[in-house]
């Protein structure tokens, strides 16, 4: 798991707002211009959002004409929560 890389990549506030507007519009997703204006991002920042997404496997993206739809990929999100889960479990046993 890429816990860090995930968690780097949620950890900006676009990037989180991207992703949190991406799962509420699941299955279905949003063209990348569309998240631009919904974020207030210039599309070239809007780009470098999505591919940070994209490299830390929290979105997928398919071609519909002449847009690039995202969608989010919540798999990563949750081997990150069963992670943490975990790692505070094992870690409040231990300090007991």
């Amino acid at each position: 798991m890429k816990a860090m890389q995930v968690m780097s990549a949620l950890s900006q506030p676009t990037r989180l707002d991207v992703f949190t507007r991406l799962v509420s519009a699941l299955p279905d997703g949003m063209a990348a211009g569309d998240l631009a204006a919904a974020s207030n991002a210039a599309p070239s920042a809007m780009s470098a959002h999505l591919a940070i997404l994209s490299r830390a496997g929290l979105v997928g993206s398919t071609k519909a004409g002449r847009s690039i739809v995202y969608r989010a990929m919540i798999e990563p999100v949750t081997e990150l929560r069963d992670f943490l889960d975990q790692a505070c479990r094992t870690t409040g046993k231990a300090g007991r």
